[in-house]
């Protein structure tokens, strides 16, 4: 009876691997079903659990919905190009390449051992050039319709790592800037960089993120991404020169109570308008403002440092005289690097002012003592006097356009992507440059353009990347002309921006090509994605760059649908037993192999998905995960008990179970469903026998987080030749669903002494006079006054007595 887990899941492993039971099926008639992951990145440690539990929770989803009679997809493959891999290259002198391949092996061991159904045929790594020549195509697409571009950036540049770094990959360690990666030095420098205009795609991004089921505090991080403001744009000019300035506020109705601006450190007019007498601190200044992150310049809480640059400026609305002060809090990126300051109605500025002793004027009615940022009526404002705030913003705006000082104006905080990497590991740009500098796109019949191998991908040491040291793959002739090529590569988000396309796509013999109607065809008949696995830490990189390069399909009619990712649902962290993150510098990281060698897969599985909630975090707990084992255990022993035609004392709970356990797997809730399931079995242990549907069905309703057992179970009691993947999924009877009769438990002083069995719509004085009948009620008390007896109808009946 003992449940040999080692070799009955290499069995069913082997199995699935080598029939293709994950397959999709190329059925017309069904309806889709496409689930999916957040792939990988395949580095040398290994998948942990926490990557078992998202794998786990699709893999639930795709075989629920293929026994629903669903036609599903669930693909699998590799984020395989980045910085990882070259550093450990640079490390260890390996080829990027094979070290990033030979993880894959391993990571694909661990997929298959933990018994995840995949469609290994749609497998691909970005790395692939047959994949990422269609990544190399659309970058050109991009190209053609001006959303591709070279220019002059202000980049977080990595002399240790030899790169540009994005926002997320930076960290502040004693106050300076360093890498993520390595914890080198990172400055800003203005660097000639590929960048992708996102920005003109910021209103439907905004717009769209209607349509979609996600967390509603994921799309709420991309709306303040994005950061729509409407306002207006008002010029100041510098006194004493013919230098003027625009500035973007939200709040143009406070423009009387402007009584200082603020530029970037960065924003070119600083150094012309800096008084000589300022000029040696204002420079300071600027080169201490470029060890700083763009996030922490931007947090709120920080202490507001900033100097004076000796120059002033007239507000336009009084034609006051106002010092203009640079401030790192003020970026050049956002709306156009200068601010009126408002102190007496914003926040920020009143901190400012209060360090700097500047000038505070109060502009908006209020009693509240310091910095007023609600509604009111307007003083201090000339003709605006009396007007509530919206009013008085159109009344100005109409008044410095009259002037011609001034615009209504919508501005967003998202900029444009910077898409250029000083990396070797990563796509080639296939583009070629003549040599007055002009930009050439390569043909489609010249893609891909392969990532040449080199036996040295150290940085170039110019700023450039590893590429730029192979001269003869730089330099080319074609059609008699010289040409250079492209020597930056694309950042590791291009591969992933468009991957669930490439899922639907492959072939056993490659890709169907993405600019045909076939590819069209297919793409129309599984997008958008339905539900989509992953980390909430994607939500303003991964899942915003995916959605823009998915509405340029759209637009170039490559695509119907609006969106990607229909569903978005973002696991929960699993914790180490002591509640902390995960981490080899602490100890308490879990190895999914262990576990698997040591309780089985299927425990491991069920574990994960009974700790709690998908989304919420939890801590991982080694006495829990033997409660699983004992379970699945119990499991296998219940069907050593006689499994009859009919066991009508168990209709209720059976029938109960099929639909609670439909439900929940229908809304993620897999530890619910679990519970379900252990009630299930405790009915049957205490009948001790079940019917052949109640036992076919529950293993049916087991198989998606369990399936190796189920598929044992099904074929050797019930000498099965097929397997559980493709049966039906059982159906509920609402019918069974009524009690004919119902427990209800009888206590004497508030203590449980009995039980009675009694019709639902009993009346309750009969469930009373039965109550006092039982014999354990009547044997406490016998000899006592009852002073009372109270029925809670369908729960219990409480009799009171003097003691």
């Amino acid at each position: 009876m003992e449940y040999n887990f080692r070799a009955i899941e290499k069995k069913w492993q082997d199995y699935w691997f080598n029939h293709k039971t994950f397959k999709t099926e190329n059925d017309q008639l069904k309806p889709t079903y496409y689930v999916m992951n957040m792939f990988p990145y395949p580095s040398a440690h290994g998948l942990h659990v926490g990557h078992i539990e998202s794998y786990t929770a699709t893999d639930i989803m795709s075989r629920f919905k293929r026994m629903q009679g669903f036609n599903v997809l669930h693909p699998m493959g590799w984020d395989a190009f980045g910085l990882p891999a070259e550093q450990y290259a640079l490390q260890t002198g390996n080829d990027p390449k094979d070290f990033t391949y030979k993880n894959i092996q391993n990571f694909k061991r661990q997929i298959l051992e933990a018994g995840i159904g995949i469609d290994w045929d749609r497998e691909f790594a970005t790395a692939d050039s047959d994949y990422y020549k269609w990544t190399q195509w659309i970058f050109i697409q991009l190209f053609k319709h001006g959303l591709a571009e070279r220019r002059d950036v202000e980049v977080n540049w990595c002399e240790g790592l030899g790169t540009v770094l994005a926002n997320d990959e930076i960290e502040i360690k004693d106050g300076v800037m360093v890498s993520e990666r390595g914890h080198y030095p990172v400055t800003k420098k203005a660097m000639k960089q590929w960048v992708l205009k996102i920005t003109k795609y910021a209103d439907r991004l905004l717009e769209d993120l209607d349509l979609l089921d996600w967390p509603e505090h994921i799309k709420e991080m991309q709306r303040n991404w994005i950061g729509k403001s409407v306002g207006a744009k008002i010029t100041f000019k510098v006194v004493q020169s013919d230098i003027s300035f625009d500035v973007f506020t939200t709040r143009p109705d406070t423009l009387y109570g402007a009584t200082y601006c603020v530029l970037a450190p960065e924003n070119p007019l600083v150094l012309e308008i800096a008084t000589q007498d300022e000029l040696s601190t204002v420079k300071a200044y600027i080169e201490q403002t470029k060890q700083k992150t763009d996030l922490d310049r931007g947090d709120l809480n920080k202490d507001k440092t900033g100097v004076f640059t000796g120059a002033y400026a007239i507000n336009p609305i009084n034609n006051q005289k106002v010092p203009i002060w640079i401030a790192d809090y003020v970026l050049a990126s956002y709306g156009t690097g200068a601010v009126m300051a408002v102190p007496a109605h914003d926040e920020r500025d009143y901190a400012f002012a209060l360090k700097h002793g500047l000038d505070i004027v109060k502009v908006i009615e209020s009693d509240e003592e310091g910095c007023f940022t609600g509604d009111g009526v307007h003083i201090n404002s000339g003709i605006i006097n009396g007007l509530n705030n919206e009013s008085a913003k159109e009344a100005i705006i109409a008044y410095l356009e009259s002037l011609g000082l001034g615009q209504k104006e919508v501005t967003y905080r998202l900029r444009d992507w910077v898409f250029s990497r000083q990396r070797y590991w990563g796509e080639p740009f296939p583009v070629l440059f003549d040599e007055e500098g002009n930009v050439i796109a390569l043909d489609e019949s010249e893609l891909p353009l392969e990532l040449p191998k080199m036996l040295n991908i150290k940085p170039s040491g110019t700023g450039e990347s590893p590429l730029a040291n192979l001269y003869e793959w730089i330099h080319i002739q074609k059609d008699g002309k010289l040409y250079k090529r492209e020597t930056n590569t694309m950042p590791q988000l291009a591969g992933s921006s468009w991957y669930y396309i490439g899922y639907v796509l492959k072939t056993l013999v490659g890709f169907i090509p993405l600019n045909t109607e076939e590819a069209k065809k297919e793409l129309d008949k599984w997008l958008p994605v339905d539900i989509y696995i992953g980390g909430a830490e994607h939500a303003v990189g991964h899942l915003l760059y995916s959605r823009f390069w998915h509405k340029f399909l759209f637009d170039l009619g490559l695509v119907s649908s609006k969106e990607p990712f229909m569903k978005l649902l973002n696991q929960g962290m699993i914790l180490g037993s002591d509640n902390q993150k995960m981490s080899k510098s602490r100890g308490n990281v879990v190895n999914p192999d262990e576990v698997i060698e040591s309780y089985g897969a299927d425990t491991l599985r069920l574990y994960e998905m009974f700790m709690g909630p998908l989304e919420a975090d939890k801590p991982w707990n080694t006495e829990a995960i033997d409660g699983s084992k004992r379970f699945l255990d119990r499991v296998w022993r219940m069907y050593y008990l006689p499994i009859e035609d009919s066991v009508s004392e168990l209709d209720y709970i059976y029938h109960q179970t099929v639909k609670k356990v439909t439900e929940d797997y229908d809304k993620q809730a897999f530890n619910t469903a679990i519970s379900q399931m252990m009630i299930f079995v405790n009915e049957v242990y205490k009948q001790k026998r079940l019917s052949k549907e109640q036992a076919i069905g529950f293993l049916k309703l087991l198989n998606p987080i369990a399936p190796h057992i189920t598929e044992e179970l099904f074929q050797t009691v019930f000498n099965k030749k097929d397997i559980i993947t493709y049966q039906e999924w059982p159906s509920y009877d609402e019918a069974k669903l009524v009690l004919n009769e119902i427990e209800v438990v009888v206590q004497v002083n508030g203590k449980l002494r009995d039980r009675v069995m009694v019709s639902p719509d009993e009346d309750g004085e009969v469930v009373k006079k039965l109550a006092l009948k039982a014999e354990n009620v009547v044997r406490f008390t016998e000899g006592k006054q009852i002073v009372k007896v109270i029925y809670v109808p369908g729960k219990l009946v409480n009799v009171v007595i003097k003691e």
